[in-house]
C-alpha cells in the first residue's frame, strides 16, 4: 500500500513561515500540494516533478516554494510570509500520470490518484 507522510504543520503568526515535508513509500516523478481551508473547497497549491517543473496556485506564488527531492522521495513546500487565509490542512498528493507536473492538471482534485492523510497549518493574525 502506497503512503504519503506529510510533516511540518502547526502554529504561526501572520508573516512567518513553515515548512512541510511529505514523504512517500514509493518512488513517484510528480508530487503536489493541496489545501482546504475551513469550509472551502480543496484547492491546488503547488506541484513539482523529478526534473524541477514547479506550478502554482495563484493565491501563493511569490511566497510558497515547491521542490522535490526525488532520491530521498521527499516533496517539500516553503512557506514564507504566511496569511491567515492559509490557514487550513495541507494533503500531500500523487497525480494520475507524471505529464501532469508540465501542466495546472496536477493542482486539479480530480486528477489525483493518491491522497495523504494532511497536516493542519494554522496562521494567526
Amino acid at each position: 500500500e502506497v503512503q504519503l507522510v506529510e510533516s511540518g504543520g502547526g502554529s504561526v503568526q501572520a508573516g512567518g513561515s513553515l515548512r512541510l515535508s511529505c514523504t512517500a513509500s514509493a518512488y513517484y516523478r510528480c508530487l503536489a500540494w493541496f489545501r482546504r481551508a475551513p469550509g472551502r473547497e480543496r484547492e491546488g497549491v503547488a506541484s513539482a516533478n523529478w526534473l524541477g517543473t514547479t506550478r502554482y496556485g495563484g493565491s501563493v506564488e511569490g511566497r510558497f516554494t515547491v521542490s522535490m527531492d526525488h532520491d530521498q522521495k521527499t516533496l517539500y513546500l516553503q512557506m514564507d510570509s504566511l496569511k491567515s487565509d492559509d490557514t487550513g490542512v495541507y494533503y500531500c498528493a500523487v497525480p494520475r500520470f507524471e505529464s501532469y507536473c508540465n501542466t495546472e492538471d496536477a493542482l486539479k482534485p480530480h486528477s489525483i490518484a493518491i491522497w495523504g492523510q494532511g497536516t493542519q497549518v494554522t496562521v494567526s493574525s
